[in-house]
């Protein structure tokens, strides 16, 4: 019991930090956030005493967000989109159409961590303007309607800053897309 909870304490002081920073940049209500956060923990303990201990605990981690984060997205009853569904003009640009599966095995799933931290790290580097209303447009589904209306900001700045983000998003990560492409091939 004593060497379950040292590797709990390890696993939440080595990737705490980084697991909420990575919550919050989906999340951006600080409530929700935290709340998330502490789900992962809750099943972080449970899984470390119920199952066999966890080898990658962080990863583990990281993959429990992204669930729960989807959950609380489809529990407000918006439907969970991946970034990227839908650029400006209407283009589909669905993220889970070039991820590979969760499910493909050890190399997949490697893949796709290294993917999907490539894209926190591109949305990472916007402006936090703009970077705020690609969030809420694409994950959280919001309208620009609904954002003028909170934040103050007119539609046409909110869809400018949107404009900029995806244009940023598209130059940043189509080199590592184009990468994994040619692997596939």
């Amino acid at each position: 019991m004593y060497e379950q909870d040292r590797q709990i304490t390890e696993a939440v002081a080595r990737e705490g930090s980084r697991l909420r920073n990575f919550i919050r940049r989906w999340v951006p209500d600080e409530a929700d956030a935290e709340d998330v956060l502490q789900e992962v923990f809750f099943e972080l303990v449970e899984a470390q005493r119920l199952m066999t201990p966890l080898r990658e605990a962080g990863a583990w981690m990281f993959r429990v967000a992204r669930n729960r984060i989807t959950d609380l997205f489809r529990r407000r009853g918006r439907e969970a989109r991946a970034p990227f569904e839908r650029d400006l003009d209407g283009e589909a640009l669905a993220l889970e159409e070039w991820l590979p599966s969760r499910d493909a095995g050890p190399e997949a799933a490697f893949a796709r961590r290294v993917l999907l931290e490539e894209l926190d790290a591109a949305l990472e580097e916007l402006p936090e303007d703009q970077r705020r209303v690609f969030v809420a447009h694409e994950l959280e589904g919001r309208t620009f309607k609904e954002l003028a209306a909170a934040t103050g900001v007119p539609v046409n700045t909110l869809l400018s800053r949107k404009r900029y983000a995806v244009l940023h998003l598209r130059k940043r990560l189509r080199a590592i897309y184009e990468e994994y492409v040619d692997v596939q091939a």
